[in-house]
C-alpha cells in the first residue's frame, strides 16, 4: 500500500468512527426511532423530549458538523468523500430544523412519542408478544413524565393549529391503550401480574393524558397563528435542501405549470371516458366506483398492490430486496386527523424479519363520503406508490446499503418523489392504463401540483389556512374534512410537502438526462436499481453517483 492509500484508508476509518459514535447517540437519545430501525435496546424508553433535550441535540449536530468538518476531503477515498459531503448537507438541515424552525418550542407533542413509541412496537412482530407489551408497559409508565416534560417546554409562541391537532390525537389515544390492553388479556391473563401492571401504567398515562387535555385547552384558547417560515428562511431552506439549484419561486412556478398541465391532461381523459358529460360528472362517477365498507378497500387495496408487485417481477423494471414483506392495517385512531388518506412506515433496517406497514384511513372525523376517496382507480395509484415500486419496494432497497449515515439523512424528493414517479412510470409500461386510472392518476398529480403551490405561499406567509383549504377543495374535489386534515399537516413541515411532485419532475429530468447519456445502452432497470440501492439520498446525490454508470 502505497503513502496516499494508506492516508487514505486512515482518514476513511476516522470519519467513519465520527458518523458511527453520532449514530449511537442518536440511538439512545431518540428510542422510538431506534424501535422503528429494528434496533431494540432502547424498547422500553420513551425520549427525554425536555427543553433542556432539544437545545443538548442541536449542541450535537453543530459537533457533528465540526467534526466532520475538520476531516480533510483531501484525504479520503472517493467512496468516503460522498460520504463526507452528504454528512455536511445532513447536519446543515439539522440544525436549520432546530434552530430556527424549532417547531418543539411551539407545539406540545407528546402524542407523537407516546403514540409512535406503541405503535411501533404493537404493529410488528418482531419478538413474541409478550416481550413487546413488556416494553409496551414501560413506555406507558414513562408517558406521564413526557407529557409533563412537554408542557414545561412549550414556549411563549404557541401555534394555535397545531396544538389544535395534539389535543385531537390525545383524545383518541384511549383506543390505542384499549388495544393493548386487549392483547396484554390474550397474552397473560386477566389476573396476571404482568397484566396489572399494563392496566396500572395505561390508567395513569390516561389520567395525565386528560390533565393534558385541559392543559391543551387553554394553550389554544391563547395561541396565535403565526406558522408561517417566513420568506427569508423558507428561502434559505429551499437552499440547505439542494433542489437541484432551484430556489422557492421557481418551485412555485414548476407547481403552477405542473397544475395546468395536469388539469389539461385530466380534462382529455374525461373526455375519452365520455364525451358527453362534464368533467365533474366523470369524476363523480368514478369515485364512485368504490369498495362497499371499508374492510372491503382493505383487500382491496392488498390486491392491487400485490398485482402491482407482479408486474414489476415479470415486466423486469427493477430488483425487488430478498425477503422484503408488507402488511397492510387500518391507521391507528391517533394519525387519522394527519393521515387522511393512507401512508407508509418503512421495515426497520435492523429487525431479523424486516417487514413494511401500509396504513389507510377509513375517514377522517366520520366523514360519510369518504370511501369515495377509496375507488379502485385511486386505491390502484396509491397502492403504486405506497407499496410497489413505490415507498415500500424503495425504502426496502434502501435498507440493504450497509451506510449508517444514510440511514439518518432526509431526502423526501426523493422518498415522495420515487412514489410519484413509480405512478407514472407503471401507468407508461402498461399496468392500469386505461382512461379511469389515468384520470385518477391526473387527479392526484393536481393535488399535489396544489402541495408545491401551498407550500410555498403558506410558509412565505402569502396565504392562510382557510384560503389553502377553499384552494384545495376547488382544484381536487375532496371533501372539506380531508382537505382540512392536510392542510394542517402542510403547516408544520415546510418544503416537505412540495417534495412529491417536484421530486417526480426531478427525478423525470434525471432519467432523460441518463437516456440521453447512455444511448442505447440505457437500461431502465438499471436505472432505477442504482437509485434503490443507493439509499434515500437527495437527488443532486443520486445525480453524482449516476454519472459513474457507464451502461455496461
Amino acid at each position: 500500500m502505497n503513502e496516499q492509500a494508506a492516508r487514505s484508508t486512515q482518514a476513511d476509518d476516522r470519519f467513519k468512527q465520527v458518523v458511527k459514535a453520532f449514530f449511537d447517540r442518536f440511538v439512545v437519545r431518540e428510542p422510538v426511532l431506534a424501535t422503528f430501525l429494528g434496533i431494540h435496546t432502547e424498547d422500553g424508553r420513551l425520549a427525554d423530549t425536555t427543553r433542556e433535550a432539544k437545545e443538548a441535540a442541536l449542541q450535537e449536530s453543530r459537533r457533528f458538523l465540526a467534526d466532520v468538518e475538520a476531516i480533510e476531503a483531501s484525504e479520503l477515498s472517493a467512496e468516503q468523500q460522498f460520504e463526507r459531503d452528504l454528512a455536511i448537507h445532513a447536519a446543515r438541515r439539522w440544525i436549520f430544523d432546530d434552530e430556527i424552525h424549532h417547531v418543539w418550542e411551539r407545539r406540545a407533542s407528546a402524542m407523537d412519542e407516546v403514540g409512535d413509541g406503541l405503535f411501533s412496537l404493537f404493529a410488528r412482530d418482531f419478538a413474541p408478544l409478550p416481550e413487546r407489551l413488556a416494553s409496551m408497559t414501560s413506555r406507558l409508565e414513562e408517558a406521564p413524565r413526557v407529557i409533563d416534560e412537554n408542557r414545561r417546554r412549550l414556549g411563549d409562541r404557541p401555534v394555535r393549529l397545531w396544538n389544535e391537532l395534539e389535543l385531537e390525537s390525545a383524545g383518541e389515544m384511549g383506543s390505542l391503550f384499549e388495544e393493548i390492553l386487549a392483547a396484554g388479556r390474550g397474552a397473560w391473563g386477566a389476573g396476571s401480574i404482568e397484566q396489572r401492571r399494563l392496566e396500572g401504567a395505561s390508567q395513569r398515562a390516561l389520567g395525565a393524558i386528560e390533565d393534558y387535555r385541559g392543559w391543551l385547552q387553554e394553550v389554544i384558547g391563547s395561541a396565535g397563528q403565526d406558522f408561517p417560515l417566513g420568506g427569508e428562511n423558507y428561502e434559505e431552506l429551499v437552499r440547505l435542501r439542494g433542489f437541484d439549484g432551484l430556489d422557492a419561486s421557481q418551485i412555485l412556478e414548476i407547481g403552477v405549470q405542473q397544475l395546468a398541465d395536469n388539469k389539461s391532461a385530466r380534462a382529455r381523459v374525461a373526455r375519452q371516458i365520455d364525451p358527453d358529460a362534464t368533467e365533474a360528472e366523470v369524476l363523480d362517477r368514478v369515485k364512485s366506483n368504490h369498495p362497499t365498507d371499508f374492510q372491503a378497500a382493505l383487500e382491496a387495496y392488498r390486491e392491487a398492490m400485490f398485482r402491482a408487485r407482479d408486474f414489476v417481477v415479470e415486466r423486469d423494471l427493477a430488483t425487488l430486496p430478498e425477503g422484503e414483506a408488507l402488511e397492510v392495517i387500518a391507521t391507528p385512531d391517533y394519525l387519522r386527523n394527519v393521515l387522511p388518506f393512507a401512508a407508509y412506515f418503512s421495515p426497520g433496517k435492523f429487525d431479523e424479519r424486516p417487514s413494511g406497514i401500509y396504513v389507510v384511513t377509513p375517514s377522517v372525523d366520520g366523514d360519510a363520503s369518504a370511501m369515495r376517496e377509496h375507488n379502485y382507480s385511486s386505491v390502484s395509484n396509491t397502492s403504486i406508490h405506497e407499496a410497489y415500486p413505490g415507498h415500500h419496494l424503495q425504502l426496502s432497497a434502501a435498507n440493504a446499503h450497509p451506510s449508517l449515515l444514510r440511514i439518518l439523512v432526509d431526502a423526501p424528493e426523493f422518498v415522495e418523489g420515487w412514489g410519484m414517479y413509480s405512478e407514472q412510470m407503471m401507468r407508461e409500461e402498461g399496468f392500469d392504463a386505461g382512461p379511469e386510472f389515468m384520470l385518477m392518476l391526473y387527479t392526484d398529480a393536481i393535488w399535489r401540483s396544489c402541495r408545491i403551490i401551498l407550500d410555498v405561499r403558506l410558509h412565505r406567509g402569502e396565504i392562510g389556512v382557510d384560503e389553502a383549504i377553499d384552494f384545495l377543495v376547488e382544484h381536487t374535489g375532496f371533501e372539506r374534512p380531508n382537505a382540512t386534515a392536510e392542510v394542517r399537516r402542510y403547516t408544520y413541515t415546510p418544503t416537505y410537502q412540495l417534495s412529491y411532485l417536484l421530486g417526480k419532475v426531478l427525478l423525470l429530468r434525471l432519467r432523460e438526462e441518463q437516456r440521453g447519456r447512455l444511448g442505447d445502452r440505457f437500461s431502465l432497470k438499471r436505472f432505477h436499481d442504482a437509485m434503490l440501492y443507493a439509499g434515500s439520498l437527495p437527488i443532486s446525490f443520486q445525480r453524482r453517483l449516476l454519472q459513474g454508470i457507464q451502461g455496461d
